[in-house]
């Protein structure tokens, strides 16, 4: 067993000095340790050596040769001190007691092994910010902006008190909206917001429909009240240069609203009779004007007796 570490390469952490040489001088504690570094790795050794005072001297002997071989000169009270180092487990490591310092010790230590999957959640967490960031905060960002400077154009053109509080009551309530998260909504006050603003900026004029084959005038019997009659001018919508514009009307007799550009507006027997008269004269009526809608304002100014009513289909 002694001549097969003597046959070995010196091991760490001892200093080897030439065949011919004078011997290393160590220090006699680090020799010391040398020695109880070398029992340790011949636990087998020291199990069968050590337990008498022979045995101990035994093994003097043989540690003697086994640094004599490796060109180290140790001398016996040195021997003697790392045999009883290690009988009194002198030199043995002691972990240091647990406790906050030594758990950051460890984490440091272990850094490279938990560094890593720090890495890759940052990372993670990086990537679902920014999705996060990109899909909902941003577009909510946006629509709220949106919003914003919206209602401060429709406030810009609209020109009557009520066009204005109708965009503050769509503006609060997009803001509620956006404050639930509740997009949709938010979304659908913008919406609402745009068509106010359409309206508001739209110029038209409403002039009867006329021309001997044109239907420029039908009365209607209502639901409610077989024995009466409801009258109606057929009007277009049209713009300064003469083009049909789209408007939202609501139909009395269905409650539903549509977009159209002609429509039935509902006025007294009277007037509608005097409207036919005109048309009989020569096919051609005179005043086709009954109202004209100017930029900033809600409806139409009309120039006839009117409920305002209207029919979408005659």
């Amino acid at each position: 067993m002694a001549g097969a570490a003597a046959s070995t390469e010196p091991e760490a952490g001892r200093t080897a000095v030439n065949a011919g040489g004078p011997p290393a001088a160590l220090d006699e504690v680090m020799l010391a340790m040398d020695v109880v570094d070398t029992l340790r790795h011949r636990q087998l050794l020291v199990e069968r050596e050590l337990g008498s005072e022979e045995r101990d001297q035994a093994l003097l002997a043989r540690l003697r040769q086994v640094y004599t071989a490796q060109g180290i000169e140790v001398p016996d009270r040195v021997l003697q001190e790392g045999v009883v180092a290690l009988r009194e487990d002198r030199f043995a490591y002691r972990p240091p007691p647990p406790g906050f310092a030594t758990f950051l010790a460890r984490v440091y230590v272990r850094r490279a092994r938990w560094g890593a999957v720090v890495l890759l959640l940052l990372a993670l967490f990086a990537a679902v910010w920014g999705v996060q960031q990109a899909t909902v905060v941003a577009p909510r960002e946006a629509l709220a902006r949106d919003l914003e400077s919206l209602h401060a154009r429709v406030l810009d053109v609209a020109s009557v008190a009520e066009a204005q509080a109708e965009a503050d009551v769509l503006l609060d309530a997009g803001r509620s909206a956006l404050a639930r998260s509740a997009t949709a909504e938010a979304r659908t006050a913008l919406a609402d917001l745009q068509a106010l603003q359409a309206t508001l900026e739209q110029r038209y004029e409403l002039l009867i429909v006329t021309g001997r084959d044109s239907v420029s005038g039908v009365w209607r019997v209502p639901d409610a009240n077989v024995a009466a009659r409801n009258f109606y001018l057929i009007v277009d919508a049209l713009d300064p240069a003469g083009r049909p514009v789209s408007v939202t009307v609501r139909d009395e007799e269905t409650g539903r609203l549509e977009r159209v550009t002609r429509f039935g507006l509902r006025v007294p027997q009277e007037e509608f009779e005097r409207v036919a008269a005109d048309k009989r004269a020569d096919g051609i009526i005179q005043e086709r004007l009954v109202g004209e809608k100017v930029r900033g304002e809600l409806a139409p100014r009309y120039t006839i007796p009117t409920t305002g009513g209207a029919i979408t289909r005659w």
